[in-house]
This record gives C-alpha cells, sequence and structure tokens, in this order.
C-alpha cells in the first residue's frame, strides 16, 4: 500500500517541480496522516505549509517561489473565465522567475483576481485583474511578461537602477519581445515618472540601459 501511495504521489509530483499539495494528495486518495506518516519516514518532504516535496527530488532553484504559489492553489484553483491562472507571480519575483535583473529571493510578489489572505510568512498577495497577454508560463509558473514585470516594478517604485539593469538583461537574453507593449504597460503610470507618455518613458529607460534598438512606437 505504501508502494503504491508514493507512486501516485510521485505521479503528481511530476507534473510541478517534484512538488505537490495536501489538497492534491487528498484528490488522488492520500489523507493527511499518510502524508504525516510518510513525511516522517523520510519518504516526503515538507517545503512549505501544505506542500511536500519526494524524496529524492532536486531541489529547484525555484523553490522559495514555486512552494507559496502552490500552497495558494496556483495548481488547484480554476482559472480567470480569460483563462488568466488564479496566481500570478508578480514584482521582483517575476524578474527572478525571468533570470533579469539583480533581485535578492525574499517576500514573494503574487497577485490573485479577488482580494484573498493568507498566513504564509514573505509572501504578498496583490488583488489584479490580469489579460491573457499579461502573463507568460516558465516552465508552468504563470509569471508577468517581461514587458510587465518591468512596468509592474516601476508602478511599485523599486530602485530604478535596478529596473534599468533588469531591461538591459532581459534584451540581451532576448526576453524582451515587445518594446512596444512596454510602452502601452508604462503608459499609465507615466506622468507619475515624469513623462509625458508611456512612449517616452520607455525611449528613456532604454536610454538609460544603453540600449540600442528600435524604439517603441506610439499607438
Amino acid at each position: 500500500m505504501a508502494g503504491r501511495t508514493i507512486a501516485d504521489l510521485g505521479d503528481l509530483a511530476t507534473e510541478r517541480w517534484g512538488m505537490f499539495t495536501t489538497a492534491q494528495a487528498e484528490r488522488a486518495g492520500v489523507s493527511r496522516k499518510s502524508l504525516s506518516g510518510l513525511s516522517s519516514a523520510g519518504a516526503i518532504r515538507r517545503v512549505a505549509q501544505g506542500v511536500y516535496r519526494m524524496a529524492g527530488s532536486p531541489e529547484p532553484e525555484l523553490e522559495f517561489i514555486y512552494a507559496p504559489w502552490l500552497a495558494l492553489g496556483g495548481a488547484t484553483l480554476a482559472p480567470a473565465p480569460s483563462g488568466v491562472p488564479a496566481v500570478v507571480v508578480a514584482g521582483e519575483s517575476a524578474a527572478i522567475a525571468h533570470g533579469i535583473g539583480d533581485f535578492f529571493p525574499g517576500v514573494v510578489d503574487v497577485m490573485t483576481p479577488t482580494r484573498r489572505t493568507t498566513r504564509l510568512a514573505d509572501v504578498r498577495l496583490r488583488t489584479r485583474v490580469l489579460s491573457p497577454h499579461e502573463v507568460a508560463f516558465l516552465d508552468g509558473l504563470p509569471t508577468l511578461t517581461v514587458e510587465r514585470a518591468i512596468a509592474d516594478l516601476l508602478e511599485q517604485w523599486a530602485d530604478r537602477s535596478l529596473v534599468v539593469d533588469a531591461l538591459r538583461q532581459a534584451v540581451e537574453q532576448g526576453k524582451l519581445l515587445s518594446p512596444r507593449q512596454l510602452a502601452s504597460f508604462l503608459d499609465p503610470i507615466a506622468t507619475a515618472h515624469g513623462t509625458a507618455s508611456g512612449t517616452d518613458f520607455a525611449q528613456e529607460l532604454l536610454h538609460e540601459a544603453g540600449l540600442t534598438m528600435e524604439a517603441p512606437t506610439r499607438g
């Protein structure tokens, strides 16, 4: 029975970075009591509230993001009618997931379409209804696109020099796919940052980053 249970959990874990949640396990017929026993036996490892990783599975580099995303129901909650997932990684966490910028792991920043609260430590929940073109999937993790993440960082008044570094790295790595879309995301916050439009703001940031690429156009 234990072998079958471990096999079932292993099947779950293969879907998400070697990890699974208590809710997923219960849906597969594995009780919390069984999970506790397997954890005590060393067959699985508890990595966050309601989140486990299979013993022997390597610790993912982004486990500090994956674990709270799973704990918040990222893998089980129904998406919005638009298809946008119920939990999307944002802010500095999104930049780290994309591999851009010099941000350090800390509070995990996520967006949800409706107001929520959590007891998870080091998690910041923000309410924002996102459109599909604002979300990218990185190895199964719903994350703000590079363009949207850069605009989000500036909206949150992150250190501008760090954001410019992230923009430079995104371009150098071929991850900034649309300067024009970046400009559209910057448009609502351009005035607050001292520029007339999102296009002007994007051009200013590109200049600060020392980049020579086609400037975003209006419209």
